[in-house]
């Protein structure tokens, strides 16, 4: 992860603390932090942008490191970017593109098609500065280190976000914005231990555990990893990186309880499972270039 250990501890503990709290007093903090706002609601919606630009940086990783291969696995590398490009205009159009397309101007079923096709058209314009600009800063003095890195978080997105839908579904747990709406709000607010597999089926009501978003947003803690292989890199710079995706987390996941998508314990879970898995691969991956 290209941070000391005390780090990667803190991360974990902080998590952990926050799913301990939460078990005791979910229901009082929604009670006491959500209130919706329309800067909540930006950024609550935009916001996962940042995170899925890791997506194209890593694909540029994969590139530079089968390139330094060898040319003649020049295709195997533009097919690795593009493969890394599309996840993130996948996920992006994914997790917020209606809501685009709807300040565009969109209706589903009204509007002309045309519209739908340009919200789409600028999600993948708006990250073409990503490659860009790493392919200026990212070096390609380890091959196989870049080949890891852009592995590890393609492969971890990939992971963390179809064990995050699966996990709504056995939970089933219900959202805070869904029990504000009842008469009794408490007489169906669950524990997220108090699962009811397979309840949720499509209704979004009863996927509030774990935080999808803060799966999404969690990728943030790959930026010291790629810091760690761009030029002129220095651990000072991995530590400047890693301070700014936690302040990012815990920004996001503040961002999901007071949006009234979310409980406390939801978020941590959501930003540990996906930490965790990242770690594991980080340190599967590690042992290819050391």
């Amino acid at each position: 992860m290209a941070v000391s250990k005390k780090c990667i501890i803190g991360v974990i503990i902080f998590c952990l603390l926050g799913i301990l709290i939460g078990s005791v007093a979910d229901f009082q903090i929604n009670v006491a932090l959500a209130n919706k706002t329309v800067i909540g609601n930006l950024f609550a919606t935009y916001g996962c942008y940042f995170s899925y630009c890791l997506y194209p940086a890593a694909g540029v990783c994969l590139y530079k490191g089968i390139i330094k291969k060898g040319e003649q696995y020049k295709m195997l590398a533009t097919l690795m970017l593009a493969i890394a490009y599309f996840m993130a205009v996948y996920y992006t159009n994914n997790y917020a593109g209606s809501k685009f397309k709807a300040l565009l101007g969109y209706t589903a079923g009204k509007s002309s098609a045309w519209f739908s096709v340009l919200g789409y058209l600028i999600i993948v314009i708006s990250f073409v500065w990503v490659p860009l600009v790493c392919m200026k800063i990212i070096d390609d003095e380890n091959a196989i280190k870049l080949i890891a890195v852009g592995a590890v978080i393609l492969i971890a997105g990939f992971i963390s976000d179809n064990v995050n839908l699966w996990l709504k579904q056995v939970a089933s747990r219900p959202r805070f914005k869904y029990l504000i709406t009842l008469k009794d709000p408490l007489s169906e607010f669950r524990q997220w231990w108090q699962m009811v597999p397979y309840l949720a089926g499509s209704n979004d009501n009863f996927k509030s555990w774990p935080s999808g978003n803060m799966t999404i947003a969690c990728m943030m803690f790959a930026l010291p990893t790629l810091a760690d292989v761009t030029k002129n890199r220095s651990n000072a710079k991995n530590t400047v990186c890693f301070v700014i995706a936690c302040l990012f987390v815990i920004l996001y996941g503040y961002n999901r309880i007071h949006m009234t998508n979310h409980f406390l314990s939801d978020v941590c879970f959501g930003t540990l499972i996906t930490y965790l898995i990242f770690l594991i691969l980080s340190k599967s991956f590690e042992k290819l270039w050391k």
